[in-house]
C-alpha cells in the first residue's frame, strides 16, 4: 500500500518543502509559522487545481434544481415501485448529463491528498521522526520541533497530555466544524431556490450534509495532527469564500440571492420592481370603464 501511495507522498511533501524553502529565510526552518504557511500554500495550490471540479459541482447542483419537478413526477408515478422509481431517476440524470453526487466531488478529490498529508505529519510525530516522500531526516527533525501557538504541528488531541496542544486542537476542530456548517447553510439559505421539503431528494441530501459533516469532522478531528487540522480549516475557509463569491456574483436562478441581485440591478438601473409596478397597472382600469359608459348614458337620454 505504501509503494502505491508513494508518488502521492512525494508530490505532497515536495510542495510543502518548496514553500518551506521560500518562507524559512523570513522565519526559520524550525518555526511553526514556516510549516503552517507551507501547509496553507498546499491548500491554495490544490484548491486552484480543483476549480474545474467546483464549476462542475455548481452546474450539477443547478441542473438538479431544474430537474426537481420531473423527479417529483417520477416519485408520484412510481410511488409503489422503488426499483422503477430509481431506474427512471437514473435515466433522467443520464439524459441531462448530471450527477446527484457531484456536490461531494471536491471532498472526494481531496481525500488522497489528505491521507498523504496525514501520513507525512504522522511520520514527523514519531520518535524518532520518520521521513516520507522527499523529506530528509533533517527536514522531519526540523518539523518535529515546529510549534504553532506553542503546540507541535505533529501532535494530536488524543496523543498527548499537553494542555496547550489540547486547547489548540479543540479550537481548530471547533473552527473546522463551524466553517463546514456555515458553508453548507449558506448554500441552502441563499444559494438554493425554495422547494417543497416533502419527498425532495436534493433537499434531504443537503440537510444530511448540513448536520452530518460537522459531526464527522468533530469526532474524527481528535485523531488529526495539528498540521492536518490547519489544512482542513484552511480548505473550509477557502470553500466558504469561493461559494460566497459565486452566490453573490452568479447565483442560482430562483434562489434568494438571485432575487436580491435582480432587485439591486433594478434599483441601480432606476426601473421599478415588479411589486411596485403592479398597482400602477391596475389603477387605469376603472377610468377606461367610466369613459365607455358615458356614450351609453347620452344614448339613453335621447331615447327618452
Amino acid at each position: 500500500m505504501s509503494s502505491i501511495l508513494n508518488p502521492l507522498y512525494i508530490a505532497v511533501s515536495w510542495v510543502i518543502m518548496s514553500i518551506h524553502k521560500l518562507v524559512s529565510p523570513i522565519f526559520s526552518p524550525t518555526s511553526g509559522t514556516s510549516w503552517a504557511l507551507s501547509i496553507i500554500g498546499l491548500v491554495i495550490l490544490i484548491r486552484i487545481l480543483l476549480i474545474p471540479l467546483f464549476v462542475k459541482q455548481i452546474k450539477s447542483q443547478r441542473a438538479l434544481t431544474a430537474l426537481q419537478p420531473h423527479l417529483k413526477a417520477i416519485q408520484a408515478k412510481h410511488k409503489d415501485d422503488r426499483q422503477k422509481q430509481s431506474e427512471e431517476m437514473m435515466k433522467l440524470y443520464k439524459e441531462h448529463k448530471t450527477n446527484p453526487l457531484a456536490s461531494c466531488f471536491p471532498i472526494l478529490a481531496q481525500a488522497p491528498i489528505f491521507f498523504a498529508l496525514f501520513t507525512v505529519l504522522n511520520g514527523i510525530g514519531k520518535n524518532p521522526p520518520v521521513p516520507h516522500g522527499v523529506l530528509t531526516q533533517a527536514d522531519v527533525a526540523n518539523a518535529a520541533q515546529a510549534k504553532i501557538f506553542g503546540a507541535p504541528i505533529s501532535e494530536t488531541f488524543l496523543g498527548t497530555t499537553n494542555t496547550t496542544v489540547k486547547i489548540v486542537t479543540v479550537i481548530l476542530i471547533a473552527f473546522m466544524s463551524i466553517t463546514t456548517f456555515t458553508t453548507q447553510r449558506q448554500l441552502m439559505v441563499k444559494g438554493m431556490p425554495k422547494m417543497d421539503s416533502s419527498n425532495n431528494m436534493m433537499l434531504q441530501q443537503q440537510k444530511i450534509m448540513l448536520y452530518a459533516f460537522p459531526v464527522i469532522f468533530a469526532i474524527s478531528g481528535v485523531n488529526f495532527p495539528i498540521g492536518v487540522l490547519i489544512y482542513w480549516s484552511t480548505t473550509n475557509l477557502w470553500t466558504w469564500g469561493q461559494q460566497y463569491y459565486v452566490i453573490k456574483r452568479n447565483p442560482t436562478p430562483g434562489s434568494p440571492a438571485f432575487l436580491e441581485l435582480q432587485a439591486k440591478r433594478a434599483q441601480k438601473a432606476g426601473t421599478p420592481l415588479p411589486q411596485e409596478s403592479a398597482p400602477e397597472e391596475q389603477t387605469p382600469a376603472p377610468e377606461v370603464k367610466g369613459q365607455r359608459q358615458q356614450p351609453n348614458k347620452k344614448k339613453n337620454k335621447k331615447k327618452k
